[in-house]
């Protein structure tokens, strides 16, 4: 299938103001990508690409002061296959982890492991270690937190989602992925577009997502604490130890936030 993503953002800035952008399909899918996402904004500045520490794509622009407009569409292709589903994937012993997973173990801005690291054994530790022990951290999260974005907060920590028992799909994949790493699991964050394809209706609002993928069987996989089913039409943008390293904008001074609009929507030929 092919999938058309999307995104129109609408800032006012007072004065000129620098603003980096985490906002590009991720290099994983550059050869599914049929139309580039391009960068677009009105009036036009000068973009300047680079790739952070995590090999994510950004791009730096100065922002001029007044009302700006950044943009992008692209078509990128896709299997139409849902999320990998495997039982048998196994967890590793720490000492047998490949060196570059093992930042994905420590906590970190968003994801406080030293506040829920007791709680995490006492619920977690009778499971089977592995595949079934992640799926039930994803079971606890999505029963645990009621979404919601009126209780969406940007300084919200997982263990601050775990006591509100609200939050928004960053706040599920917070608490999950903080919750594999106090049990030893290498867990990443993960943001980018999740549609409705092969849902059922009523839909709603579209918004760029967040899930994580931990570290089993030797591979990366992918979990979904806030909807805890397989899902069609995952398209990464970044990935980091939380959303604290890949936020879809960060801005260096005043402004306000305009508009929103992303669009990500099966291509029907």
């Amino acid at each position: 299938m092919k999938i058309n993503v999307g995104y129109e953002l609408v800032y006012d800035f007072p004065h000129p103001t620098p603003v980096i952008l985490v906002l590009t399909v991720h290099f994983s899918r550059a050869a599914d990508i049929i139309i580039s996402d391009m960068l677009v904004t009105e009036p036009r500045v000068p973009v300047v690409p680079y790739r952070d520490l995590f090999g994510n794509y950004c791009s730096r622009i100065l922002a001029p002061a007044g009302r700006v407009r950044i943009s992008a569409n692209g078509i990128v292709s896709d299997t139409g296959d849902p999320d990998v589903y495997e039982p048998n994937a196994c967890q590793h012993a720490i000492e047998d982890l490949p060196s570059d997973t093992l930042v994905f173990l420590l906590g970190s801005q968003y994801c406080d492991t030293q506040n829920l690291s007791d709680l995490a054994w006492s619920l977690f530790q009778d499971l089977p270690p592995g595949w079934m022990r992640v799926q039930g951290i994803c079971d606890f999260v999505h029963k645990r937190i009621q979404f919601g974005y009126e209780h969406a907060r940007p300084t919200k920590t997982a263990s601050e989602a775990f006591n509100e028992a609200k939050g928004v799909c960053r706040d599920y994949a917070h608490l999950a992925i903080t919750f594999c790493r106090c049990l030893n699991i290498p867990a990443r964050y993960c943001t980018g577009y999740l549609g409705d394809i092969g849902m059922q209706p009523p839909f709603g609002p579209m918004d760029f997502s967040a899930w994580f993928e931990v570290y089993l069987g030797e591979q990366w996989y992918i979990f979904d604490a806030r909807n805890n089913v397989p899902r069609i039409g995952r398209v990464l943008i970044a990935q980091g130890r939380d959303a604290g390293d890949v936020p879809i904008t960060h801005t260096f001074g005043p402004n306000v936030l305009v508009s929103f609009k992303v669009w990500t929507d099966e291509v029907m030929s």
